[in-house]
């Protein structure tokens, strides 16, 4: 797939000092990484000859064996694809160095010495080697008969955005590793030669600096330590590899396994580049800290199908259970914590809430209960206000008025199907001219729904919020707004109607999130509040259970709903997973559209229905701005935010016609920006 590297991280047996066995095991493993499609395969520390040889190091015989086994294998890798990075002893005077040696083609194309060599504890490397940090820049060396560049002023540079950087064992532990420069010069992945012997709790910490690593330089991490067979004189080894990409582990090996393994992963590049585009320190740190890396060409295509990551179908969800929910209390807390600055700034207000029974509602209310209870007011200050139009159902009615009991809220019912119909009539609309009830109005909408337009559905949005203001003037209170992420990222609202309020609690939480925030604070939450939590939990079920609708039209006359959001905007799955890698990543439609395909099986959507909704998505993205622009105050809750005066600044004049003719030419030939 474009924008993607494969990447290789091998750990093979280790003979110590026996020549021969370990340049077999390296090519085995080369070749398999060329089988996978990799574009760069990694190696581990002094693995040509083993890490623990010791004084060995210093015998001309171990020298020679190990250059002409360097050679043996650059040849008999002539034809294999990947990047080979292969650990070994080489003399350059005045001394020896720990190196990587870069292979490709049958040709060594550079060699990188470790820049700092450990001393303390159980490592001695200062007796054998010295420090590749003292080598000029622009230095050369011989191997394998060849004079290549060497020095740690090398970068290996790939195609479309694939830049290596070379660090050995000790040079990440350090303060201000190689890496870091590297990245700062272009590097998109870092590859870490190590030999690492294993004590208790090192493999965690070899992650946390690997992953730290990536974050900081929005790079992929490649680490590999020594294999089965180092000597076990001293030291134990527990052959652990793994691959980090931008702060998170992507693979990793089996630790302590007595075979050879090679594990692969997709690096993407594209989602690297952009994430050093949008983060601007990240390039002031770069010119900051300027150094002059020489750049060695080698080849590399994209991998071949099937694409080997993992792409959430749900972006926003962790999948570790207990990660979600220490996500749901951060948001629950982050939502209530910052309404409740917002009324200390404003005083005591009451919190005037509108109630469907609807899951955006009910989130809302269960903040500002949260809310009241941080700032020392009573529950009552909460004012539920329940509306039903046209198309308000007994069940949801029915929840909101038990949620707002539950909750120990005060609650309202004010309805606005009359007065709707006034307005409809005094506008001349067909459907109310002649209605003399309401009843008589749905009787209408029902024997012609062609009726139920537009303008019929939204003047019960906007009535809806002229008696939200008029109640929170009313009683001294704050209107709490409900509108989720993803409506604010469709436009789901009507401008002037929901699309209004004083504070919007839920604007940062997609509406893949809301339902498991809701069911957190039911299983969680609601046990550690006063009132009746029995009906509370039971009611959040029943709303959880309820299909996700505006209901602006008549029900059927069996109280069936009649509109679902859903089937009319499409699924709000599909649609958090565009936001998510259109705002957060910063992808063209058509990868957006690639990595769709790869994360929902196709009997759940084919192409044509991911194609569609995506359409659907662009077009509401860009023609919605306006409202957007003009949006209520709410908290940041997590990475993507659609907040003019923060994360998002868009022209609501902008046009997606582009957008739109990528999504229609997916999976033709294109390429990606550079």
């Amino acid at each position: 797939m474009r924008g993607f590297a494969r990447i290789s991280a091998a750990v093979p047996e280790c003979a110590v000092a026996d020549f021969q066995a370990n340049r077999q095991h390296h090519l085995n493993l080369w070749r398999q990484a060329h089988e996978a499609g990799a574009a760069v395969v990694v190696f581990p520390e002094l693995g040509l000859c083993g890490y623990s040889v010791r004084d060995l190091f210093l015998d001309g015989q171990l020298r020679r064996k190990v250059d002409r086994s360097l050679a043996w294998l650059a040849e008999q890798g002539r034809d294999l694809a990947p990047l080979a990075l292969v650990g070994l002893p080489v003399a350059v005077a005045p001394g020896l160095y720990n190196c990587a040696a870069a292979l490709q083609g049958g040709r060594v194309l550079g060699v990188v010495p470790k820049a700092y060599l450990p001393t303390y504890r159980e490592f001695e490397e200062a007796r054998w080697f010295r420090p590749g940090a003292e080598v000029p820049a622009g230095s050369t060396c011989t191997v394998a008969g060849q004079t290549v560049p060497f020095g740690t002023d090398l970068l290996f540079d790939g195609p479309d955005g694939l830049t290596v950087g070379v660090e050995i064992c000790e040079d990440y532990w350090v303060q201000v590793p190689p890496s870091a420069l590297q990245v700062g010069a272009g590097a998109t992945v870092i590859c870490n030669l190590s030999a690492s012997n294993f004590t208790v709790g090192k493999a965690e910490l070899r992650r946390l600096l690997a992953r730290a690593a990536s974050d900081r330089g929005k790079c992929a991490y490649v680490y590999v330590a020594a294999g089965p067979g180092e000597s076990s004189t001293d030291l134990a080894f527990d052959a652990d590899a793994f691959i980090c990409e931008n702060g998170s582990v992507l693979a990793e090996s089996t630790r302590f396994a007595r075979h050879d393994q090679l594990i692969s992963v997709d690096v993407d590049l594209e989602r690297l580049i952009r994430e050093r585009l949008s983060t601007g320190s990240f390039g002031d740190c770069a010119r900051a800290n300027p150094r002059p890396f020489r750049r060695v060409p080698f080849t590399a295509k994209a991998p071949p199908a099937p694409l080997r990551r993992e792409v959430s179908a749900h972006p926003f969800l962790p999948s570790d259970p207990a990660t979600l929910a220490t996500r749901c209390w951060e948001i629950f807390e982050i939502q209530s914590n910052a309404l409740a600055t917002r009324m200390a700034a404003i005083g005591a207000p009451k919190l005037v809430l509108g109630v469907s029974g609807g899951l955006d509602s009910t989130h809302a209310a269960l903040v500002a209960a949260q809310a009241l209870d941080l700032r020392g007011q009573p529950r009552s200050d909460l004012v539920c206000v329940t509306m039903p139009g046209l198309g308000t159902t007994a069940g949801t009615r029915s929840n909101a008025e038990v949620l707002s009991e539950a909750l120990g809220a005060t609650f309202m019912e004010i309805g606005v199907s009359d007065a709707s119909r006034h307005i409809l009539q005094a506008v001349g609309h067909p459907a109310a001219v002649g209605a003399d009830s309401v009843d008589a109005l749905v009787d209408r909408l029902r024997a012609d729904p062609a009726l139920g337009d537009i303008t019929l559905e939204n003047v019960q949005a906007r009535l809806r919020t002229l008696l939200l203001m008029t109640v929170a003037n009313q009683r001294h209170g704050l209107v709490v707004g409900t509108g989720d992420l993803s409506e604010k990222a469709l436009g789901w609202a009507t401008y002037a109607g929901d699309h209004i309020a004083m504070y919007d609690v839920n604007a940062g939480v997609p509406k893949t999130l809301i339902r498991f925030v809701i069911r957190w604070v039911a299983n969680e939450r609601a046990a550690t509040w006063t009132g009746d939590v029995a009906a509370l939990r039971e009611t959040l079920f029943a709303i959880l259970d309820t299909p996700i609708s505006p209901e602006l039209l008549p029900a059927s006359e069996d109280g069936a709903i009649a509109q679902l959001t859903e089937a009319t905007i499409g699924p709000y799955e599909l649609h958090d997973f565009f936001l998510y890698h259109l705002v957060r990543e910063g992808a063209r439609p058509g990868r957006i559209l690639d990595l769709a395909r790869h994360a929902f099986p196709r009997e759940r959507y084919d192409n044509e229905t991911l194609r569609r909704w995506l359409r659907v998505f662009v077009k509401r993205f860009f023609t919605q701005q306006f409202k957007r622009s003009c949006t209520a105050d709410a908290p940041k809750v997590g990475t993507v935010a659609l907040s003019p005066r923060g994360d998002w600044r868009m022209p609501s004049d902008a046009r997606p016609a582009a957008w739109l003719a990528a999504v229609d030419r997916w999976q033709e030939e294109e390429a990606p920006a550079p």
